[in-house]
């Protein structure tokens, strides 16, 4: 069952001409903070870097693997922040392999004294491989030997392809409680197609977030920096794919704990659990996502882990752009 899943999730990475691409996600989204969104750069104020990774449907032959890093910082100078990303993204099991580097500015608008405004404009650069003898197709199959006749497939007239993309973000955060923000990325929706007169959009993503920080203790709206619990919500729409996230946080520092129910419009996709830890200047955190679709029997669920450093900075800008979404 497994291998013929496989073979299916194969031919469906190969026929992209035809089907529509998404983007790799993160389940600890606040923890990848330029993947989301660009208007985060320097949205922390400090200097930090930030390393994720995720294996997706460990289970299966063709695992989905992504890897990123990304830093980030205020910049007072330039009025907002600046931030450089890079991530990987193995799908298949070296199938396809998506490589992405990006450059983001954000401009800082405080509005008034608890509120401000970060608006941001990303520049990337990707590139594209398809490893085209790992596919497998049905006129291969010999009914005693397996995979070993030759396809009549046709190979791409490209196996590598680069191409610049843009995207554009905005959050707001307001006294330290209350925080969210919007992404448009692909801008320019870029041609991705491996075969010479063919068109692949990627198409546009949009991305929506939003999150309360409460205080517990029920001693009036502040952010209390020790203990807070933090209700968030993702939207994400790409193509015809749709998906919507909910779940909260429960931060006791130094420790972390949070949980999600995240579906498709389509169907269930899966229940996420985290814990986290955070001390002096790192953040660490680990979740699961239990798979709630057809897959579940057969995927493994998902792995994902965080891991965050963050320099001392003078404390004075964090109280003047107060945004307190929750690092993992």
């Amino acid at each position: 069952m497994v291998h013929r899943i496989s073979i299916i999730l194969t031919l469906i990475i190969f026929f992209s001409n035809v089907l529509k691409a998404q983007d790799a996600e993160f389940s600890q989204f606040y923890a990848n903070p330029l993947y989301l969104n660009p208007a985060l750069a320097g949205a922390d104020i400090c200097k930090r870097a930030i390393l994720n990774y995720r294996n997706q449907w460990p289970n299966m032959t063709s695992q989905y693997i992504s890897y990123n890093a990304s830093y980030d910082q205020y910049a007072p100078k330039l009025h907002g922040g600046i931030g450089v990303l890079m991530n990987l993204d193995d799908a298949g099991g070296g199938i396809l392999r998506t490589f992405q580097a990006s450059f983001m500015y954000s401009y800082t608008l405080r509005v008034a004294n608890d509120l401000f405004f970060n608006m941001a404009m990303q520049g990337t650069l990707y590139q594209k491989y398809l490893n085209w003898n790992l596919l497998k197709f049905g006129d291969q199959i010999d009914p005693s030997m397996g995979f070993v006749n030759p396809t009549q497939d046709k190979p791409p007239d490209y196996n590598s392809i680069i191409f610049p993309d843009f995207d554009a973000g905005l959050i707001f955060g307001w006294k330290g409680v209350l925080h969210g923000g919007i992404a448009v990325h692909h801008l320019t929706q870029p041609n991705m197609a491996y075969y010479v007169n063919n068109d692949n959009r990627l198409p546009m993503k949009i991305t929506g977030h939003f999150g309360v920080n409460i205080n517990p203790n029920g001693e009036g709206m502040y952010f209390d920096p020790i203990f807070w619990i933090a209700p968030n919500i993702l939207y994400q729409q790409q193509g015809e794919f749709h998906q919507f996230n909910s779940g909260l946080y429960v931060i006791r520092l130094p420790l972390v704990l949070g949980t999600w129910y995240r579906f498709n419009f389509e169907n269930s996709d899966a229940v996420i659990a985290l814990v986290g830890l955070q001390y002096d200047h790192w953040k660490i955190g680990y979740s699961y996502d239990m798979t709630l679709s057809k897959l579940r029997n057969d995927s493994g669920g998902a792995h994902e882990i965080s891991l965050t450093y963050t320099w001392d900075c003078i404390p004075k800008l964090r109280e003047v752009f107060p945004y307190a979404a929750p690092g993992f």
